[in-house]
């Protein structure tokens, strides 16, 4: 590949308006700007469904909780990946896209299931054997006020950093279960990154939060 060649990425926000998907992405622009990505802007999904536009893509940053996709579209964007495109994001508009397709979940790895609770108290907790991992060099834990993730995922996630829900009294379930809070994937020649924080946008100003956001997209990119 020409070193000397622009970087594209591909930015597609939209969905449910409560993850802010405007001022969420809105953060994130000027980072790759900076670092020499060419930045395009989409307000749906109907682009994953040209083959040729994200053949050409380096970095795809969705921030699009909920919503609807066709199968031609998550098609398009599984096989861009697959082919060498990065997929990023935060959040809901990652693992909580496209409910109805079973390809973006095989694709993504996994999907949230529930914030019990709604906005708690909980720690993100690098994982100790991955603390030399690009992504999260130099972190160690963290503690938020914002809504904590279950996640339902797979054993092709190399998972980066998780977190603990407890058991009390009043809780249906009976042990204590650790969920992957940040995992990366790799799918056929590209990467994805996945990062469960970010329902508020104070939450990806956390400077530990920020910093493994910048570098998960830098990693996710061809």
């Amino acid at each position: 590949m020409d070193s000397g060649r622009t970087r594209q990425a591909l930015v597609v926000r939209g969905g449910w308006e409560g993850h802010s998907p405007v001022a969420a992405t809105e953060r994130f622009i000027p980072f790759l700007e900076e670092h020499g990505y060419a930045v395009e802007v989409h307000e749906s999904p109907e682009v994953y469904a040209d083959g040729e536009k994200l053949a050409a893509i380096d970095l795809v940053v969705q921030c699009y909780t909920q919503g609807v996709a066709t199968d031609e579209q998550v098609l398009g964007l599984s096989a861009a990946v697959a082919g060498g495109t990065g997929l990023a994001g935060w959040h809901g508009g990652v693992c909580d896209s496209f409910r109805g397709s079973p390809d973006y979940l095989h694709l993504t790895g996994g999907q949230w299931a529930a914030h019990p609770g709604g906005f708690v108290e909980y720690e993100v907790t690098v994982v100790p054997e991955r603390r030399g991992h690009q992504i999260v060099e130099g972190l160690d834990r963290w503690a938020l006020n914002t809504e904590q993730y279950w996640v339902l995922t797979d054993e092709l996630n190399d998972v980066l950093a998780t977190t603990t829900f407890g058991v009390r009294d009043d809780t249906p379930w009976r042990e204590e279960l650790t969920c992957p809070a940040v995992w990366t994937r790799q799918w056929g020649k590209g990467r994805v990154f996945v990062s469960t924080i970010g329902h508020k946008l104070e939450d990806l100003d956390h400077p530990d939060v920020r910093t493994l956001t910048e570098r998960g997209l830098l990693w996710a990119s061809r």
